[in-house]
């Protein structure tokens, strides 16, 4: 099947046959974004899932996403098209690294980013997203925060709250590679674009940006702003999306490395082939399960505004 169109034809007819449905992660490549069912965030997509009565979820993402997938819905067959796609911040703590640290700093709250395995998610009190974590963070006033795996975020919320907040040393290469450099060379040449970034990215990037946000907060900012040029600070799958939502504006991303070759190793064959040969399945032992989505939901309880 060489023709773009018949795959995603037969992308569409697999989908149906076996009552599945097909998460597109903001990142992924413009192809599978444009036939998912849902586009998103990696918490959004999979809380759609769950409300979902489809009984296959199709994760186009990575590892911990059909995890995050898995834990909200299982009773559902989570699939990971390309089970190689995985999260270097993710691999950058495990359980037992944050087992250790909660032994020797019991007074500690840990808020885990979801860009977490479930197993780290199952060490820790509470997670958070890149839209939310300032809302969590103020919710537990008086608690004392180690936030895990991501400084980068953990230094934007601690500048956002006022907190002192101490974290694990993870961070996304992807963002992270961002220079403040790269982006003052943008903003010289569009200097009448808004330079939005996401707060993964490092702390002087984040003070030069006009606006930081999440990859959804990036979608809304854009398409309410009256400003007709943009300099995106996040992975380049998000201009699929903000180009297709808003044709008579410019984007313009903020570097040429904001690329994430996990989040592009998944193709149409992929998904056809997890389709039609159910792999890979992604599964959270039970136990683990229980303790991480307790975590998601004590998340999920904090108010938005808190």
């Amino acid at each position: 099947m060489e023709n773009l169109e018949e795959k995603k034809q037969r992308v569409r007819e697999l989908l149906k046959e076996r009552d599945a449905i097909l998460l597109a992660h903001n990142y992924q490549r413009d192809e599978i974004q444009e036939i998912a069912d849902f586009t998103g965030d990696s918490l959004g997509l999979s809380i759609e899932a769950a409300r979902s009565d489809a009984k296959v979820i199709v994760f186009c993402g990575v590892h911990f996403m059909a995890e995050s997938a898995a834990i909200l819905s299982p009773d559902k067959t989570v699939l990971l098209p390309r089970i190689e796609a995985g999260c270097p911040m993710a691999d950058m703590i495990t359980g037992e690294d944050l087992k250790r640290f909660r032994e020797e700093h019991p007074d500690y709250t840990v808020v885990t980013y979801v860009n977490s395995t479930a197993l780290v998610k199952a060490y820790s009190d509470v997670c958070c997203t890149s839209a939310n974590a300032v809302s969590v963070v103020r919710y537990l006033d008086g608690k004392k925060i180690y936030m895990v795996p991501d400084r980068n975020l953990a230094r934007y919320v601690a500048s956002r709250t006022g907190r002192e907040i101490e974290s694990w040393n993870g961070y996304c290469p992807t963002h992270d590679r961002l220079t403040l450099e790269e982006v003052m060379e943008k903003k010289e040449e569009y200097p009448d674009a808004l330079v939005v970034v996401h707060p993964e990215c490092r702390p002087e990037v984040v003070d030069a940006a006009d606006h930081v946000c999440s990859t959804s907060g990036m979608y809304k900012f854009c398409r309410e702003s009256s400003a007709k040029r943009f300099i995106i600070g996040t992975e380049m799958g998000i201009l699929y999306r903000l180009r297709k939502e808003n044709p008579d504006k410019e984007f313009i991303l903020a570097s040429e490395s904001l690329i994430c070759p996990n989040m592009k190793l998944t193709t149409l064959d992929d998904v056809i082939e997890a389709l039609e040969e159910n792999k890979y399945v992604i599964t959270v032992p039970e136990e683990v399960r229980e303790r991480a989505r307790k975590a998601l939901d004590a998340m999920l309880a904090i108010p938005r505004d808190a």
